[in-house]
């Protein structure tokens, strides 16, 4: 039987305009579940960042890795942008993902 995997590019903060991460994932809902228990070490922990604020949906793993690389490369204003197109009133959106 096949079974579709997704792979995810996301965007946490630690608040309203504070301290983003970029990452990628193949499960979304597990990587935030790590996220708020504190199990991914250094940054995210360190800054306390852990509300989704955004995130894309991607065939491969490959795709969600290169869009995250590229994320990573763009200035904080591209970043901050991006954002508040899509979610304006920087809402964490964990509860809404079931990926």
């Amino acid at each position: 039987m096949f079974q579709f995997t997704s792979f995810h590019v996301y965007v946490l903060a630690s608040r309203r305009h504070g301290t983003l991460y970029i990452g990628s994932t193949d499960s979304l809902s597990r990587r935030m579940l790590e996220h708020r228990a504190g199990e991914i070490p250094v940054f995210t922990r360190r800054y306390g960042v852990k509300t989704l604020v955004y995130w894309e949906q991607y065939e491969t793993r490959g795709g969600a890795f290169a869009r995250e690389r590229a994320m990573k490369k763009w200035n904080r204003a591209w970043k901050t942008e991006l954002i508040e197109r899509f979610n304006p009133g920087w809402r964490d959106l964990a509860d809404d993902i079931t990926a």
